[in-house]
């Protein structure tokens, strides 16, 4: 639902709280859980800002909602409990460790709340409707996910298109508790992906993205002559990303003590045979 009633004066004090936070537009936008597309038209007056992400702007800047739809001044914000990264966030951060731990359709906005040591009141102020918050969820499952790639990527040395592609693979193994619960959240959004157009939407961008930085590390390394030179960077991308997803879902659902082969070592194992019999010079 849109925030009808916003006044042209929304944009410039919008503007005005990214402005304080010092941050960039883009990681405003991550912090208040919103496409940063939407952000950047509704800045721009070309789309209205909806009623809840003016409640998550309004929680960002510690602002009432109602100031920033024409009140005179700023009071102090409806929930002033400190909480790390913003109230929205947190809301996220643990619908995401609930959906990992019990699945995205028994999780209760109740539980979310629970987590969060407040009220249900508060979640559905700052996410109406369990679409929204599944959506908010993937954005920063997503954002969670290019961050730790582009820190991993960093530490593989300058210009290493094999250790690149190493370093990828790996943190695409689910060994890790943390590793693990990214994976079961995965899983679970696959199913709703399906279901659910926005979720969809960014599920498909997210792979888009995915597969196209799977491609890059290939295709520099064909330039550096460590990867085959008749080698499809794309086509090697998408043959690569979905074993990795095929084994990862194997893991998952294989007992701790399951049959030889489905354990994260030999996940890994293959990954790189695969590399190594397809890719390698």
């Amino acid at each position: 639902m849109e925030a009808n009633d916003s006044t042209d004066d929304t944009p410039a004090r919008v503007r005005r709280i990214i402005d304080a936070a010092g941050v960039s537009q883009r990681e405003f936008a991550r912090r208040i859980v919103m496409d940063p597309s939407k952000l950047s038209r509704s800045l721009s007056g070309t789309r209205r800002f909806t009623a809840a992400e003016l409640a998550r702007i309004a929680d960002e800047g510690r602002v009432e909602a109602g100031w920033l739809l024409g009140a005179a001044e700023p009071p102090p914000a409806a929930d002033p409990a400190p909480v790390e990264g913003g109230r929205p966030l947190q809301i996220v951060r643990e619908t995401v460790r609930l959906i990992a731990e019990r699945g995205f359709h028994a999780v209760r906005v109740s539980d979310i709340a629970r987590a969060c040591s407040t009220s249900t009141a508060l979640i559905h102020y700052h996410f109406p409707g369990r679409a929204e918050l599944l959506e908010a969820a993937v954005r920063w499952c997503m954002d969670e996910d290019t961050a730790r790639r582009a820190a991993r990527l960093a530490g593989a040395g300058p210009g290493d298109a094999a250790e690149e592609l190493r370093q990828l693979i790996e943190l695409q193994t689910p060994r890790t508790a943390q590793q693990r619960r990214q994976w079961a959240v995965w899983l679970d959004l696959w199913a709703e992906a399906a279901r659910s157009t926005g979720v969809g939407r960014l599920h498909a961008e997210y792979y888009r993205q995915w597969r196209e930085t799977v491609a890059d590390v290939i295709r520099r390394g064909v330039a550096q002559g460590v990867f085959r030179p008749d080698t499809d960077p794309q086509a090697a991308a998408l043959t690569l990303t979905a074993l990795i997803d095929g084994l990862a879902t194997q893991v998952l659902a294989a007992a701790p003590d399951g049959e030889p082969g489905t354990d994260a070592d030999a996940m890994h194992r293959a990954l790189l045979a695969h590399v190594r019999d397809t890719l390698a010079v």
